[in-house]
């Protein structure tokens, strides 16, 4: 769907310093074929920034946390601006950068990234972790997380780059689109959202409450109404449907047993297909309505645990007191430590320098009373610290 320049709220510059504002609060939702407005203080506090994709088209990035790289492939309704203050997102935000050198960025079309785009495809959406990847300065292998639709862009990116990605976590992913799966009552339903969608721009919160109601149906009312209006100040209500048809029409079902990158798989249903087809791939059952999971749920602290787990980060599967001293880091490189990597394949996996590993291990020495690798690798296997990934 081509639609004129003029219509379409076009983001960001090349610069966060010369981006244009309107005079409307930053917080407030856009109207309909409005400009999202948004203020250049605001967006320098938050450490947003931008990278050009090949076609032109401006992404708005940001960064927070430090540790492992982890890049969260973007989906849809989310905002760099407002999403670590939302009672949505915000756990989620606090628990990445809490473990890892989180980075996210507003896909294509949604957010602060420019909404005037004509190619929505799934080569070009890869191509866009490709560009932030790159201005984010990351030369060693990172972790991504693939949460719904972004399931595809990181299992298109692993395949395609094994080098580049040291482990994946796909949480809520499919490989086969709505219109892929042969179901056709789920086809049916979502033809209907697709309509729906076009009425987003409305003051009526109603038809934005049926999409929110498949998203966090178990919500309280503060992550509804915070929801509802994310769809529109997210993304146009013309834009939501070309997005939602480009999502339903994707399958990467041949790409899967090309992903030779450790998986951890978090369902939906299609989430059993996505870990059955991965080599090797591991699957945490989680019990949850919603698709994305809220702060109060059981199956949020169970997912927090799985990752950390899986990441080599984890203190709280050990018995010995001395694990929940070490810092997010020296957990990883004490896991690194067990797998039988020297200082120089640590220092590669984790991004830093061999000085750098040097350190940490001093630290998770004197912090675990033990006085060389060896000792360090046996106290760590005696006591449980757990390695998978």
């Amino acid at each position: 769907m081509r639609m004129p320049v003029e219509a379409v709220p076009r983001h960001a510059t090349n610069v966060p310093t010369l981006l244009k504002s309107r005079t409307l609060p930053w917080d407030k939702c856009p109207e309909a074929l409005q400009s999202a407005p948004f203020m250049p203080d605001k967006s320098r506090q938050l450490g947003v920034r931008y990278a050009t994709a090949s076609d032109g088209v401006r992404l708005a990035w940001a960064e927070s946390g430090s540790g492992i790289p982890l890049i969260r492939a973007a989906t849809w309704l989310t905002h760099l601006e407002s999403d670590a203050a939302s009672p949505v997102w915000r756990h989620w935000i606090a628990f990445l950068s809490k473990h890892f050198r989180l980075i996210r960025y507003d896909e294509r079309g949604c957010g602060m990234t420019d909404w005037d785009v004509r190619d929505m495809s799934l080569g070009r959406r890869v191509r866009d972790l490709e560009t932030v990847a790159d201005a984010a300065g990351l030369k060693e292998p990172f972790s991504l997380l693939g949460m719904s639709h972004g399931a595809t862009v990181s299992v298109a990116y692993a395949a395609a780059h094994p080098e580049r990605v040291a482990r994946m976590i796909l949480y809520g992913g499919y490989a086969r689109g709505a219109l892929r799966r042969g179901h056709a009552e789920s086809e049916r339903v979502f033809r209907a959202i697709v309509d729906l969608t076009s009425l987003w721009g409305s003051d009526n919160a109603a038809f934005r409450e049926v999409f929110t109601s498949l998203f966090i149906p178990q919500g309280t009312d503060e992550q509804l109404r915070w929801f509802n209006e994310l769809c529109r100040k997210s993304v146009s209500p013309e834009l939501a449907g070309t997005l939602l048809k480009a999502r339903a029409s994707v399958d990467i079902s041949s790409r899967l047993k090309r992903v030779r990158t450790p998986t951890l798989v978090a369902p939906l249903s299609e989430g059993r297909l996505l870990a059955s087809e991965i080599p090797g791939a591991q699957f945490v059952e989680l019990e949850s309505c919603n698709h994305i999971l809220l702060e109060h749920e059981d199956a949020w602290a169970r997912f927090q645990e799985s990752v950390l787990e899986f990441t080599g980060q984890s203190a709280a599967v050990s018995g010995h007191r001395a694990f929940g001293a070490l810092s997010p880091r020296e957990r990883a490189t004490l896991s690194l430590l067990t797998e039988g990597l020297s200082n120089a394949e640590i220092a590669v996996r984790l991004g830093i320098s061999e000085k750098t590993v040097r350190n940490h291990l001093s630290k998770l020495f004197d912090k675990l009373g033990v006085w060389s690798r060896t000792q360090a690798i046996v106290f760590a296997r005696e006591h449980g610290f757990s390695h998978n990934a």
